[in-house]
């Protein structure tokens, strides 16, 4: 659980318990029984992240006219910052990798001090109550619950939620005739139908975990007045006589106080002058109107379904029972490129109408296919990086052909199923928050050529270093992350073709020379090494965090045979 996740967590619970304080204000002349349902949903949400029911729409599977995809966003780069806008820290400069961190560390002891505590309070509270229980004398009662005389009692309540017992003070039954029992027998028995204490016991759960969020206390406070609510309301449902109720409350107050945890349902809960004011106007609040009732219920459809949605649609697409002919090459040749000296070395793809050529590495093919950048195609937690790069900077030479014109786009998807059918390529995306470099625009602006044809990327090695025909930024990136300690991300806003040569730092100028341009080094150098070159081309690398997506490769073999 890392601390974007939890940040994006509490942003989203708080963001849910306001709107449903706006909710429960809006149906403020309706049944106190339905505020305290959308108060208790506030609740409960900070104990299901939107991220857990991601997670479970993301394992029902969706077939795909090809073997293997890796899924894109689908929605609006806006609606996600909104839902999770802390994914990405602000940008940090740090001193180096091996800096410690100690910010979380010390929130970290700071909230389980307070989570401490606040379990220490409770369970004292519950002691207490254990006590009065193992002191309490049994009593014959006509209600559905066990009834106990506890001479320490505080107040009538209810204690447990599995076998609930009703807890009654000394004198109780001597101070309140038959009429004022009744009634406030009748709102504790309303506790029990309810599953108030059980209720009331989770919320405390929520509290002790996210003891320093003030919402969560409102919370609370919302939760017990509208239970009070809601019960008195039940019991002048059943016909008991306001003054009646009223009395009874009264005498309880004048002899006894409130009970020292939430979890103990009793009658003197919440404003009880408010209570007292509604109890004696003998009001019963108006119920949901068809209309708001069909409201409250696709709102409540909608809160649990749209993450498991969110899930389905970015869960990695699985392979189809029967793939498409469109999306297959008619002949496709793949050789292991052999350096006899002779002929181009550099790395390029080339796109026609009806056909593909490619002179790269694997890892490079795979990133063409899926247009994203080489360096950030990793293998699993047990690979090394090393050991990935072993397997995918291998250079093929690959050549295929369809039976007729398509587009680029679509050749893309047959080179897609070419990785998938001849390498036994899987793979899936994955989003992960790490320190990265930011490619950025400098101050004076880009000093590249721009393309002035729609032509095919190449990138062949030259004396100093590389030279990029009709690259995109992304190409750069990708190939800088190959090359220096952490990811490149591309946020130079261009979106153009650019000609330009890349000098190589005077350490690295030895893997220049050659075809290895894919690799990583297990001791790359930090952004400061290409500053200078970078610099010529107009463009520059600020360290900080952000959200990183990844191709994680799942399994390859060599290709299979021609």
């Amino acid at each position: 659980m890392t601390v974007p996740f939890i940040a994006n967590h509490l942003w989203q619970s708080s963001g849910f318990a306001l709107a449903g304080g706006l909710l429960a204000f809006v149906l403020r002349r309706n049944s106190p029984r339905v505020r305290y349902w959308i108060w208790l949903s506030a609740s409960l949400k900070f104990l299901v992240p939107f991220a857990l029911l991601v997670s479970v729409g993301s394992l029902i599977p969706r077939a795909a006219p090809h073997t293997v995809s890796v899924p894109f966003p689908l929605f609006p780069n806006t609606v996600i910052q909104i839902a999770a806008p802390l994914s990405a820290a602000s940008d940090v400069t740090r001193a180096g990798p091996t800096e410690l961190y100690w910010l979380p560390v010390a929130l970290g002891v700071i909230w389980a001090l307070g989570f401490l505590a606040i379990t220490l309070v409770r369970w004292r509270g519950w002691l207490r109550v254990r006590a009065l229980l193992r002191a309490g004398t049994p009593i014959e009662l006509q209600i559905p619950v066990r009834a106990l005389i506890t001479p320490g009692a505080e107040e009538p309540g209810v204690v447990g939620f599995l076998r609930p017992v009703l807890v009654l003070p000394a004198q109780l039954l001597e101070r309140l005739n038959a009429r004022q029992l009744g009634a406030i027998l009748a709102h504790e028995l309303c506790h029990v139908r309810r599953r108030d204490n059980f209720f009331a016991a989770v919320h405390m759960v929520v509290e002790a975990i996210f003891w320093f969020n003030p919402l969560v206390w409102w919370i609370g406070s919302r939760m017990v007045e509208e239970r009070e609510l809601a019960c008195d309301e039940e019991v002048l449902r059943t016909g008991c006589e306001p003054a009646d109720y009223v009395e009874g409350i009264l005498q309880v107050c004048r002899f006894y106080t409130e009970s020292p945890l939430p979890c103990v349902s009793g009658v003197t809960g919440a404003d009880v002058k408010k209570r007292l004011s509604a109890i004696l106007a003998g009001t019963i609040a108006l119920e949901l109107s068809g209309a708001k009732k069909l409201t409250l219920a696709t709102i409540s459809v909608a809160v649990l379904t749209t993450p498991v949605l969110v899930g389905v649609l970015t869960a990695p697409v699985v392979r189809a029972q029967n793939a498409t002919a469109t999306v297959k090459f008619e002949v496709a040749s793949i050789k292991l490129y052999k350096d006899d000296g002779v002929g181009d070395r550099g790395l390029h793809n080339s796109y026609r109408p009806q056909s593909v050529g490619f002179r790269c590495s694997l890892a490079f093919a795979i990133g063409d296919a899926y247009n994203f950048p080489v360096g950030r195609i990793v293998g699993p937690g047990s690979l090394t990086k090393e050991a990935l790069w072993g397997a995918l900077q291998q250079i093929y030479d690959i050549e295929a052909r369809a039976e007729e014109p398509v587009s680029k786009a679509q050749l893309r998807l047959m080179m897609q199923s070419l990785l998938a059918d001849r390498f036994k390529l899987t793979m899936h995306r994955e989003a992960r928050t790490s320190p990265v470099y930011k490619l950025t625009v400098a101050k004076d602006g880009p000093r590249m050529e721009e393309s002035k044809r729609n032509g095919d990327f190449n990138m062949s090695a030259s004396n100093n270093g590389f030279v990029f025909t009709n690259a995109e930024m992304i190409r750069l990136s990708g190939f800088l992350t190959g090359r220096v300690d952490r990811t490149v991300v591309d946020q130079t806003d261009l979106k153009g073709l650019y000609n330009f040569n890349l000098k190589m730092p005077d350490d690295l100028r030895e893997g220049a020379a050659g075809v290895k341009s894919d690799g990583i080094s297990a001791e790359s150098p930090s952004a400061g090494a290409f500053a200078g070159p970078l610099k010529s081309l107009g463009l520059q690398l600020v360290a900080g965090t952000a959200p990183v997506d990844y191709l994680v490769v799942d399994h390859v073999e060599s290709p299979s045979g021609n």
